[in-house]
């Protein structure tokens, strides 16, 4: 008798087991060639200078928008995470130096990196928040460009990016942004110009930034990542919601809550929010504050 239970149960894993490695070879497979596909967009340049209030605009951008987080103060790249599980997450070279950008990478090429989540040649970009720089104002776009076309070479090879399973399993449950450019609405036109005076609508323009980790509503939910904490509801509904502007202006220059708790940069980035400006803060603020 127990010889049977046993054989069954056997059977009955190995089977459990078949059947996950065939869903796995399947959701592999699909991975692979979304990563292969090539899109095509319609060529998009900008009027790109090298005016230095446009430079000074596009470092502050570089700064807020985790450009630096990601690819280094010099945007040189780096490894930014290399696990089994995980795989090995690179975010790349942008200067022209060795293992950087080509020689011949061009506006219009950075235009196609930031408006839909494409390569030069058309492959999608990883984990590029593509789905967010995509929501730019032609003037912005063109600081950030201009900024980066700025910045000094730097000879630093990269090894490429590896998707690990646990990454490939979440992206096709749609739990990971893999794939930005499946993101976008590429048909909606670059918009032009955006409300500079300190409130809702600029709070808005400016919390896409926040959209990637807390949703689009802001409301926040599963952790972003397997090991990371819940992301918090920062809407009026939401604890945060209970700060002042003044407290929580302070939590996003120092990482520290008014309740006395010292956030991880590596959960909630305030090493990159401590560089807004006080009048971008309280936008975000007055925003957040209008989501019930």
């Amino acid at each position: 008798m127990i010889k049977k239970i046993l054989k069954w149960t056997g059977i009955v894993l190995g089977s459990v087991i078949l059947l996950l490695c065939l869903a796995y070879f399947y959701v592999s497979h699909n991975i692979g060639q979304r990563m292969e596909k090539k899109y095509t967009f319609a060529p998009e340049s900008l009027d790109v200078s090298q005016d230095q209030a446009l430079l000074s605009r596009g470092k502050h951008l570089v700064a807020i928008k985790g450009c630096t987080d990601c690819h280094g103060t010099d945007l040189s790249g780096k490894v930014l995470v290399e696990d089994g599980a995980l795989g090995r997450l690179v975010a790349a070279n942008l200067t022209k130096g060795q293992g950087g950008l080509p020689a011949n990478y061009t506006t219009t090429d950075w235009v196609k990196a930031l408006r839909h989540g494409v390569d030069k040649n058309g492959q999608a970009l990883l984990f590029m928040p593509s789905h967010e720089t995509t929501l730019l104002s032609a003037q912005d776009m063109a600081a950030i460009i201009a900024y980066c076309q700025s910045v000094e070479p730097v000879n630093k090879p990269l090894p490429a990016i590896e998707v690990g399973p646990v990454v490939k399993v979440m992206a096709y449950l749609d739990k990971m942004p893999l794939f930005p450019v499946e993101k976008i609405d590429h048909g909606k036109p670059m918009v032009t110009q955006v409300d500079t005076v300190e409130g809702v609508a600029m709070g808005k323009y400016l919390a896409v930034a926040c959209s990637g980790c807390h949703g689009n509503n802001l409301k926040g939910g599963d952790p972003v990542a397997p090991g990371y904490p819940p992301v918090p509801n920062i809407t009026q509904a939401g604890h945060v919601g209970k700060w002042t502007q003044a407290q929580f202006i302070q939590t996003l220059r120092t990482g520290k809550t008014p309740e006395g708790k010292q956030l991880s940069n590596d959960n909630m980035p305030w090493k990159m929010t401590a560089q807004y400006t006080d009048k971008e803060l309280a936008s975000i603020y007055k925003y957040c504050q209008s989501i019930q």
